[in-house]
């Protein structure tokens, strides 16, 4: 597993590199750590695995669970809780009533620690900063059924899950939208502007927010564009990981 050296713990902590601020509602943190940085790499490979494993149970990745009429009602965080060891907080959900309903409104507090901030520490307990995006292609674009051979870009050069710039309750369908056409959203929040990125491979790597090329990254976020993206490039470039 990679490690990372004593040089990229201080280019995080410089001000120079410092991307992102500290999420709104958030307490800053301290320098982050090795294992703040290792969990938060194995919470989004857990959350990875768990991708793969729904697909195989239901021939399709998770999306959003909506109402009769199409509206986002419970985030495919939750779709998830069975592939993580959590069936039990799963059986707890009322699937047909919306995030923030008197039965699931209770279960916010009970975010599984996958989804939990690993550094900064939230104003209100439930926040996750793992979120997808949403349109343009992506893999969890709304009303799409994403099939793992709909990823045509291949599934090593797609994002699947990132750390979002800013928390959105675990629970709620909330993820960063995106526009091939705008500036990328916020991205970064848990790591001053850096940040781990899952892809659709299950495979986990490590973004520099103040390297990365915009234009290449987006490329990644597409499931199907034809693009041909520079993961180098996309990623950005820093202190060396082992």
């Amino acid at each position: 597993m990679p490690r990372l050296v004593p040089a990229l713990l201080v280019a995080l902590v410089a001000t120079a590199l410092v991307a992102a601020p500290v999420p709104k509602g958030e307490e800053k943190p301290g320098p982050p750590t090795r294992e703040q940085l290792k969990q938060s790499k194995n919470n989004l490979k857990q959350i990875g695995i768990a991708l793969h494993n729904y697909h195989d149970a239901h021939n399709t990745f998770p999306q959003d669970v909506t109402d009769g009429n199409g509206k986002p009602i419970l985030s495919w965080r939750v779709l998830l809780l069975p592939y993580l060891e959590k069936d039990d907080l799963f059986k707890k959900f009322a699937l047909d009533e919306p995030w923030d309903s008197a039965t699931n409104k209770k279960l916010i507090e009970e975010i599984p620690d996958v989804f939990a901030p690993v550094r900064v520490k939230v104003k209100n307990k439930g926040g996750t900063f793992y979120q997808g995006f949403t349109g343009g292609g992506a893999l969890f674009e709304p009303g799409q059924r994403v099939l793992i051979t709909a990823i045509t870009d291949g599934t090593s050069n797609t994002v699947a899950v990132v750390e979002a710039g800013d928390p959105v309750v675990w629970s709620k369908p909330g993820d960063l939208e995106f526009d091939p056409n705008k500036e990328l959203p916020k991205l970064g929040g848990q790591f001053d502007g850096d940040f781990y990125v899952a892809l659709c491979d299950g495979s986990v790597q490590f973004a520099y927010g103040t390297g990365m090329d915009a234009d290449e990254f987006k490329k990644m976020i597409t499931r199907s564009g034809g693009e041909i993206s520079d993961t180098t490039k996309a990623l950005g470039d820093g202190p060396k990981k082992k």
